[in-house]
């Protein structure tokens, strides 16, 4: 059992897994981390000295002035500045990752497929050079 384990977890494609995933969470806190505290300051002061953080809707009578004095009070609130930022956060990791791919699909570029046609009796798509349709036998014409 413990071969069979060494086997699988020393696979390509785990390994290649782990480590997306071990990449992937350490870029999530870097691209949290720009949002909060370098975007959304300057977001904020063009947008009219808006703190996006402190954003909420009280949904209690007891007043708060702050995110921060409502949740310390236990209050029912939306806080819907931290889901403000959370969306930005996604959409900044979404557009990297976006870049990411696009990078890497130019430095490999898909493998060319022969090209194909179709047989004349099952319309079923085959090799170009075929002689025989693979779906029904039929013996094909020579082109």
């Amino acid at each position: 059992m413990f071969e069979e384990f060494k086997k699988f977890i020393m696979r390509g494609n785990v390994m290649d897994m782990a480590v997306g995933v071990i990449i992937g969470a350490a870029f999530g806190k870097v691209a949290s981390s720009f949002v909060s505290d370098i975007l959304m300051g300057p977001l904020g002061m063009l947008m009219g000295r808006v703190d996006f953080s402190n954003l909420f809707i009280n949904l209690s009578s007891t007043p708060a002035a702050t995110l921060a004095e409502a949740q310390k009070a236990g209050l029912p609130v939306i806080a819907y500045g931290h889901f403000i930022n959370g969306v930005i956060d996604f959409l900044i990791v979404a557009f990297a990752v976006f870049l990411m791919i696009q990078q890497v699909n130019k430095l490999f570029p898909k493998k060319e497929e022969k090209p194909a046609r179709t047989c004349p009796f099952c319309k079923s798509t085959i090799a170009d050079d075929a002689t025989r349709c693979p779906h029904c036998t039929s013996e094909l014409p020579a082109e």
